[in-house]
């Protein structure tokens, strides 16, 4: 979701010289082109996101538990591919090259996902597909993977690059940008989700495309204000010929369209991405074992051991948290009401949401605006966002009252408690150093995963009363998601920050990579669990509501026991990792 640590790499090793002339609200002008094409790189993301399980079990009949198996595969592999990609960038490409390779990767697996082709029908108990348009589909998840594996690891790379080394305007700048990934998130259900199911998949995955276009323009048309930091390091390598007549950047390239070609095989057998994360999983495991034992000094190794621990807290916490696009928007499909205030359950006609026009024109307001600060009109410019600002909130308290929402749309829920408890965390955490309470890492973490335990039972309280009543309150799933909000906010600062804090400095990427697995892992154990769920209505047949209600519960009486166990080990142990940690905040 759009808390994960992998979403920010804050690098400091850079020699960027500051210039004064070219800053907008305190901060480099750069840092606003990153802002705004990561936010429509996530609005293309989430938005997909929200649609997927849907699209699947409704348009293509695939069932749940295959929808669960492709969601996790998908989610799995989205979060394994940006190690290569931030490798790629980093010796050879560059990080412009690899952002704007990995937009126009996006782009066409969005557009792509648009492509609905024939809805598949059961016929005499037979499901018939279109399997030429399954094929596109499932190409497109692929080209979708490849551009995330390009785009994410360096957009973020980029901020850090636009600072000098111990630059106080930093850590305000990466809060920024973490803003952008929110806000793009908050509206990519609000939008492709309502869009998808309200006026056809075509529109909601179209939406998401358009978004990422707009994002890879933002990107292109403001290099200016990135003063070349994210050019590649040796541009004569890039340009040597290493295979024929074509030089090394069209052999990555081509490399590329092959690993989509491999990828688009793997996500139509998802039990090959499974297989190969156990093995990867295997592997590394042995090597670590190995690395501690031979090549580590006593410091070394209970810094690192703390780290495994501080990776598992979160992989256990990112299995809860990836039941939202999974059981969670198959439940609120079938049991839940949809509309959150009367004024729009009373609504009948279907309504294009406002947000779309103000979110649209953000980023040209912002161009604009930057223009106009290099101009001596820097107020005229803040004027206009503003504006555009004012508009957009407006936007959307209308759209929350006036639009009836679906299961998809919903999923807007976690950015939205995001956007509104991250100042009060910004609060808590300093406030709380000043008078010696701030919690440790592995505490935090720990708090984190008894609130992702604790985010499950207004659910499975909620699949109680729709057992007896047929349908529950869409308000359950608002405290679900107020709940577990506040768990991936007190868990979400560990990440990576950890992870550079306690490798042994020779195997930080390593580290980072184990970082990586253990998300990508988590998506693939969280559909595992969501398989539990499963349950397919035969031809004919209405819902047995009943014994939904109770396979809902069950597992969500599950995952709720297995955060509070988690959450119990890991407080029994932090005692112990803040003495491996040795001093390290």
């Amino acid at each position: 979701m759009p808390n994960k640590s992998i979403e920010i790499m804050n690098t400091a090793d850079n020699t960027t010289s500051f210039h004064p002339g070219e800053e907008f609200w305190g901060q480099p002008k750069g840092l606003y082109i990153c802002f705004f094409t990561e936010m429509w790189e996530r609005f293309s993301f989430y938005g997909m996101k929200a649609l997927l399980f849907l699209y699947l079990i409704k348009y293509h009949l695939f069932g749940d538990a295959p929808s669960y198996q492709l969601l996790g595969a998908y989610g799995g592999m989205v979060y394994a591919m940006p190690v290569i990609g931030g490798m790629l960038a980093d010796r050879w490409l560059g990080m412009r090259k690899a952002v704007v390779a990995g937009g126009v990767l996006l782009c066409l697996g969005h557009f792509g996902m648009a492509f609905e082709g024939e809805q598949a029908r059961l016929v005499d108990g037979v499901v018939q597909r279109d399997d030429a348009a399954l094929q596109v589909f499932y190409f497109s998840l692929a080209l979708i993977i490849g551009g995330v594996g390009f785009l994410k690891p360096n957009i973020s790379t980029i901020v850090g690059k636009l600072y000098p080394q111990n630059d106080p305007r930093r850590d305000s700048g990466f809060t920024i940008f973490y803003a952008g990934i929110n806000v793009g998130a908050l509206f990519a259900s609000l939008i492709c989700g309502y869009l998808g199911e309200t006026f056809g998949w075509k529109y909601g995955f179209g939406a998401a495309g358009i978004g990422m276009l707009l994002g890879l323009t933002v990107f292109l048309t403001g290099q200016k204000y990135l003063h070349g930091h994210a050019e590649p390091r040796n541009p004569e390598s890039l340009r040597e010929k290493v295979l024929g007549p074509l030089s090394r950047e069209w052999v990555i390239y081509a490399g590329s369209l092959l690993g989509v070609g491999v990828i688009w095989q793997l996500m139509q057998n998802t039990w090959t991405v499974t297989g190969a994360m156990h093995i990867m999983s295997t592997v590394l495991v042995t090597w670590f074992i190995w690395f501690l034992v031979k090549q580590c000094n006593r410091v070394e190794r209970q810094q690192m051991i703390s780290l495994v621990v501080l990776i598992l807290m979160a992989l256990v916490f990112f299995i809860l948290y990836e039941q939202t696009y999974g059981s969670w928007v198959a439940f609120t499909d079938r049991l839940l009401t949809k509309d959150l205030f009367s004024i729009s359950a009373s609504t009948t006609e279907a309504v294009v949401p406002w947000t779309i026009v103000p979110l649209a024109l953000s980023p040209l307001a912002m161009l604009m605006a930057l223009k106009l600060a290099g101009q001596d009109r820097q107020r005229l410019g803040e004027i206009l966002i503003g504006t555009v600002a004012v508009l957009m909130i407006a936007a959307f308290i209308r759209d929350m009252a006036f639009v009836q929402q679906t299961a998809g749309s919903l999923t807007f829920l976690g950015a939205f408690f995001i956007v509104a408890l991250t100042p009060f965390f910004t609060w808590l955490w300093p406030w709380l150093d000043k008078r010696g309470k701030n919690p440790s890492k592995p505490a935090k973490s720990a708090i984190g995963l008894l609130l992702g335990g604790i985010a499950f039972l207004p659910l499975a309280y909620a699949a109680h009363l729709a057992g007896i009543n047929g349908v529950a309150s869409v308000w359950w799933l608002v405290l679900a998601y107020a709940v577990l909000e506040f768990g991936e906010l007190s868990i979400s600062p560990i990440g990576l920050s950890a992870v550079t804090q306690l490798s042994v400095p020779r195997v930080v990427s390593v580290m980072m990579g184990a970082w990586f697995l253990a998300t990508a892992y988590s998506e693939v154990l969280a559909a595992k669990f969501g398989e539990l769920t499963a349950m397919d209505v035969p031809e004919g047949e209405t819902l047995d509501v009943a014994m939904a209600a109770a396979r809902y519960g069950d597992m969500f009486m599950m995952m709720f026991w297995i955060g509070i166990i988690a959450a119990a080990i890991a407080f029994a142990v932090v005692p112990f990792v803040r003495k491996g940690m040795h001093g390290v905040k």
